[in-house]
């Protein structure tokens, strides 16, 4: 009877791994790396931080659009009065006036963007009762009330400078392809992340597996052994050496499992989950060859890596600085047209009875004389920074050709390395079968066997590693690359979506 529950007790502690491993598997959500990408997009706070970049930037651009159409203004004095005492030099003595008064200003202003003018279309009503003492005579005084309308075109011109509106505009839309590009490159960095944890996650659920296949097989010898120390055909020390292998297998699975826990912790916080979500991951690493051609991969990268239109955009936005340096105290003109009619009358109905033409001409002209050599220093100070850009922009092209390149290396080597690992788990499970007849046999000690299973796990584990790192190494491509070759379509985002 006491043999009888040694035996149950030593069966149960044996299977425990097994059954935990089973227990959690139990009421999983099964996760894929696609649903794992969903749930990273749209809880990642780069993710996000990257959105409202990129709607800041659209709504300036929409903004400053908005700004280029004809603004309607209206301003409204209903009533305003004054009563004042001042001095009249000319008799040397002081007198009084009183004014009240209402007025309105309607303005139609249509910038135009090709000359950075500005055509405005004003006019100006209002109604004035005013009283004053006569300075020779404060017994008698002079007052009256008139209605009055001034209704004139007005044309402004910048004269000899660049165009303001335009550099603004080009500023704006420069900005917003920049934040697009911004955010669609934090998608691929995203993309690759998510997809190296979630394979990592994987490796150690593959782990996991290996090593409860390794206890059982430790279990299966342990019983053969078992099995012939009763017999009288084999020393007890092979049945304690058959156990040591078998605890030492049993805390393998248990390291597994914690390892396992200790990544989908990790892995849950990166896609924003809860760390108390109940998961496992399900991905399909089955090796399909992908043809990838590394002229077509570099020509992709030149032509639509994102960092370098990143790169071009800097350098335009550092001519935009040299031309405003170049506007340092430039010489400049500011012409004014302005043509209407004005009318007055105490009665409104009669205001344009007898309109007077209000014509106005203006041009002006800053002239800087010397600055010192400041405008000199600014422009030399901008070329500095155009050229550092250019420079920067021509050292990131030979750094990407070199990444594709070696990505493209990686690749080659990475299908050699499956085919030894697919050949090595061949024949590390035809040896371990062969060696394990000769160990039921008693050809060999259970410290030969336990090599060789040894031998077939760490096989089992080479060819799940090198899978991942085929499948990793291929998305490193296409990030490189922006050139999906599984699907053999381009992954570029088009900027004018955003």
């Amino acid at each position: 009877m006491d043999l009888f529950k040694k035996a149950v007790f030593r069966i149960v502690a044996f299977l425990s791994p097994i059954l935990l491993f089973i227990s959690v598997g139990l009421g999983q959500e099964p996760l894929t790396l696609r649903r794992a990408l969903d749930i990273a997009i749209q809880n990642s706070p780069q993710i996000k931080h990257s959105q409202l970049n990129l709607e800041r930037s659209r709504e300036m651009l929409n903004a400053r659009k908005a700004s280029l159409k004809s603004q309607f203004s209206l301003s409204l004095t209903p009533f305003s009065y004054s009563h004042s005492q001042q001095f009249f030099d000319f008799f040397s003595t002081w007198y009084k006036s009183e004014t009240k008064q209402s007025n309105s200003v309607f303005t139609i202003s249509q910038p135009i963007p090709w000359t950075d003018g500005t055509l405005s279309l004003i006019n100006q009503f209002g109604w004035r009762d005013s009283y004053s003492e006569d300075p020779t005579s404060r017994t008698e005084g002079n007052s009256s009330k008139t209605y009055s309308n001034d209704l004139y075109l007005n044309f402004r011109q910048p004269l000899f400078t660049y165009n303001r509106t335009k550099l603004e505009l080009n500023t704006l839309k420069l900005d917003l392809e920049n934040a697009a590009l911004s955010y669609a490159i934090q998608k691929l960095f995203l993309e690759y992340q998510v997809t190296q944890n979630f394979y990592n996650v994987y490796l150690k659920k593959a782990s996991l597996d290996v090593s409860i296949d390794e206890y059982k097989n430790r279990q299966e010898s342990y019983k053969i052994i078992k099995n012939k120390v009763d017999a009288g055909l084999a020393a007890r020390e092979e049945l304690y050496q058959a156990e040591l292998d078998m605890t030492s297998s049993k805390s393998s699975v248990q390291n597994a499992q914690t390892e396992l826990e200790n990544v989908m912790d990790s892995f849950k916080k990166l896609i924003g989950l809860s760390i108390f979500d109940d998961i496992t991951v399900t991905a399909d690493i089955t090796h399909h060859p992908v043809d990838v051609n590394l002229q077509k991969a570099m020509d992709t990268a030149l032509k639509y890596r994102m960092e370098l239109r990143q790169k071009e955009i800097s350098i335009e936005n550092a001519k935009y600085d040299l031309i405003q340096a170049s506007a340092t105290n430039e010489f400049r003109g500011d012409l004014n047209l302005s043509y209407g009619i004005i009318g007055t009358d105490e009665d409104v109905n009669s205001i344009f009875d007898a309109p007077t033409k209000n014509e106005r001409f203006s041009i002006q002209f800053n002239i800087p004389l010397f600055d010192w050599g400041q405008k000199k220093s600014r422009i030399k100070a901008f070329t500095a920074t155009v050229k550092d850009r250019q420079l920067s922009l021509d050292d990131q092209k030979t750094d990407i050709i070199i990444q594709v390149r070696q990505a493209y290396r990686n690749l080659k080597n990475l299908v050699n390395q499956i085919e030894i690992a697919n050949q090595n788990v061949r024949n590390a499970e035809l040896t371990y079968d062969i060696n394990l007849e000769r160990y039921k046999n008693g050809d060999i000690t259970s410290m030969d066997l336990n090599l060789f299973q040894n031998q077939l796990s760490q096989a089992k584990m080479n060819r799940i590693s090198a899978l991942i790192n085929y499948k990793l190494e291929l998305l490193n491509l296409k990030v490189l690359s922006l050139f999906d070759f599984e699907r053999g379509e381009q992954v570029v985002p088009k900027i004018e979506e955003f």
